[in-house]
């Protein structure tokens, strides 16, 4: 039995090809189209809890950086945004988390709620900050707003990465 060097080494978890590709598109078709029938769903972030999923997963910065970006990237091109608004704010997302996922126990329910929490809020504040700073754009940053869309995403990702848990690929 080999020893293992590290801590992502020991806890990085594994997926297949199938499941790194069709999670995240699923994730963007829902988030683009549910909205369309069912407004409230405006306040849910699939495709932002799926980059914090599998860059947690991963525990690999550079590996949760490109795959915020290539999900960010999909996902801008779905919408009317300016291209590369969620790109921006999932790469530095899925950096983040993915650093996060090296130092602190990512697997407990508590913490992946505190973490969905925390990201969905900063994901808030880096959108307003790329909207007024890089593309001089004024608009209204509603703190009560956000906090419930924090809340709810945070709630919806604990459930989400559980059954996420499920397509891990068994060693």
């Amino acid at each position: 039995m080999a020893m293992q060097s590290s801590r992502r080494e020991m806890e990085e978890h594994h997926f297949s090809l199938w499941t790194l590709i069709a999670v995240p598109l699923l994730s963007v078709f829902l988030q683009a189209y549910l909205p369309l029938r069912f407004p409230h769903f405006g306040l849910v972030d699939l495709p932002v809890l799926v980059v914090i999923y599998f860059a947690v997963s991963r525990r690999s910065p550079i590996a949760g950086t490109f795959f915020g970006l290539v999900i960010g990237i999909i996902q801008d091109a779905l919408t009317h945004l300016p291209l590369g608004i969620h790109g921006i704010i999932n790469c530095i997302l899925g950096y983040l988390a993915a650093s996060i996922g090296l130092r602190i126990d990512v697997d407990n329910p508590g913490t992946r709620l505190m973490m969905n929490f925390v990201f969905m809020l900063l994901g808030s504040v880096l959108q307003v900050l790329i909207f007024r700073r890089l593309l001089g754009m004024h608009v209204e940053w509603f703190w009560l707003h956000e906090l419930i869309r924090a809340v709810v995403n945070a709630l919806i990702g604990v459930i989400l990465f559980a059954l996420l848990d499920r397509l891990r690929q068994r060693e």
